[in-house]
């Protein structure tokens, strides 16, 4: 209704391509019951695919590991490098070069946010560019030493000993970890990182709890 109000164009949806019958009859039934329209464009969604968002940035969409289908996502930063062959010309020699149809420059991209979302370490250890991404959205559902972690990895999820083990992995700027289960109350899950991590991947481990 705001958006109507506010005379925007309808939102567009990207979702995993198995949930698109789903959630277009989850509309159709809000739908109903609101009495008001809520159009949007669903776009369906696999792993491996690129969304290009602007000029400068695009998403790319890559399968993570969970109980159900899962994917998460980089967002990256385009840039446009020009290619070493013509380091040494002139900006005159470039401007002619280009004029000409030769392709003087090359795209280069950073990774700078990266999302897995629910997901067992392999999702990550499969999708490498995430460690290098500025910044890592992610999980830590379960925390406890006593947990077993081949069925917490089974289920779909991560440990805190997963963040141990892949400690010199990461190359992230910021690691944003939330997700945690709700049998731990804040003092536990702030005790048990700082045991196990007590630079916090320095300073880089950010808690969203």
């Amino acid at each position: 209704a705001r958006r109507r109000m506010m005379k925007m164009e309808r939102p567009v949806l990207y979702l995993p391509d198995y949930a698109v019958a789903t959630v277009d009859q989850m509309l159709k039934v809000i739908t109903r019951l609101d009495r008001g329209r809520m159009p949007c464009e669903l776009i369906p969604l696999r792993e491996n695919q690129e969304i290009d968002l602007t000029r400068e940035l695009t998403v790319t969409t890559h399968a993570m590991k969970h109980s159900i289908p899962a994917l998460g996502f980089i967002v990256w930063e385009k840039r446009r490098k020009l290619k070493q062959e013509f380091a040494n010309w002139s900006g005159e020699q470039i401007r002619d070069a280009r004029l000409s149809g030769v392709e003087v420059t090359s795209e280069t991209r950073i990774p700078l946010v990266a999302y897995t979302g629910d997901t067992a370490p392999a999702g990550l250890d499969r999708n490498p560019d995430m460690f290098r991404a500025k910044i890592l959205i992610t999980e830590m559902t379960f925390l406890a030493p006593d947990h077993r972690k081949d069925l917490i990895h089974k289920d779909g999820h991560m440990h805190l000993d997963d963040f141990v083990d892949r400690k010199d992995t990461f190359q992230n700027e910021q690691i944003i970890c939330g997700h945690f289960s709700v049998r731990y109350n804040k003092a536990q899950i702030l005790r048990w990182v700082d045991k196990a991590l007590p630079d916090r991947l320095q300073g880089r481990l950010k808690l969203w709890v």
